[in-house]
């Protein structure tokens, strides 16, 4: 059954769930669960982007289909922007360009513990995974040390269908997760200093998957045996 186009796939309103989290110290964080409605599920399923290769790729409209691009548009919107910056401190988010990338796949290398780059103000994260398994590989996590993943500010975070964590770039929003290889579906959505900085990330992730397609069994096995704790500064 198709979901009617003007469907509210993302609401703001949802974010006042008791069980959101909200934290300000020692950096800007939220968790919100059921952000997705049930509905939408199947179409989201079918809709997301069925890339071969591992890591975040840049926002093609034409790699997805028309729901999850209907709820990209919404999830960029300013008043979702508006509505998540209140909660986080920042003042006016929708005035930040925004840039896209979706993850489907994931190797073992990714993950590492880091802060994100000084050209991002905030970042999202919408999981979109029906089922997880039972496993802490993969999990979300804010920590309070770059070397140290156990270093937890609040229970991991399983990726699952209408989780979305967002946090306030800062030189200590340090996150991570275990090593973890198989689908592990998201949408990042990053508001970013500049144009310019978008820019330069687009074309890197564009880069960046025309070298996996070509390079596929060798990002595979780079840093397929990471330390659990292993990071690297932006």
């Amino acid at each position: 059954m198709e979901l009617p186009m003007d469907t509210a796939l993302i609401d703001p309103g949802r974010l006042d769930r008791p069980d959101t989290t909200v934290r300000l110290d020692p950096f800007p964080f939220m968790i919100a669960c059921g952000q997705l409605p049930d509905s939408a599920r199947e179409e989201l399923d079918r809709d997301f982007p069925r890339y071969a290769e591992a890591g975040f790729f840049p926002w093609d409209r034409a790699d997805c289909g028309v729901t999850v691009n209907a709820l990209i548009d919404q999830l960029t919107t300013p008043g979702v922007a508006s509505a998540i910056g209140q909660r986080l401190g920042i003042d006016n988010l929708g005035q930040y360009p925004t840039l896209v990338t979706l993850c489907r796949h994931l190797n073992k290398r990714h993950g590492t513990i880091h802060t994100d780059s000084k050209s991002k103000v905030a970042t999202a994260l919408l999981y979109m995974n029906g089922q997880w398994p039972d496993t802490s590989e993969g999990c979300l996590r804010f920590l309070s040390r770059i070397d140290d993943i156990d270093a937890m500010l609040v229970p991991e975070i399983k990726p699952l269908y209408g989780t979305l964590a967002v946090f306030r770039r800062a030189d200590n929003s340090f996150h991570g997760h275990l090593p973890y290889e198989g689908e592990r579906r998201v949408i990042q959505v990053a508001w970013l200093v500049s144009e310019e900085a978008k820019l330069r990330k687009t074309r890197r992730g564009r880069f960046s998957r025309v070298f996996k397609k070509l390079f596929g069994g060798l990002d595979r096995k780079l840093g397929a045996g990471r330390d659990r704790s292993a990071a690297h500064r932006d």
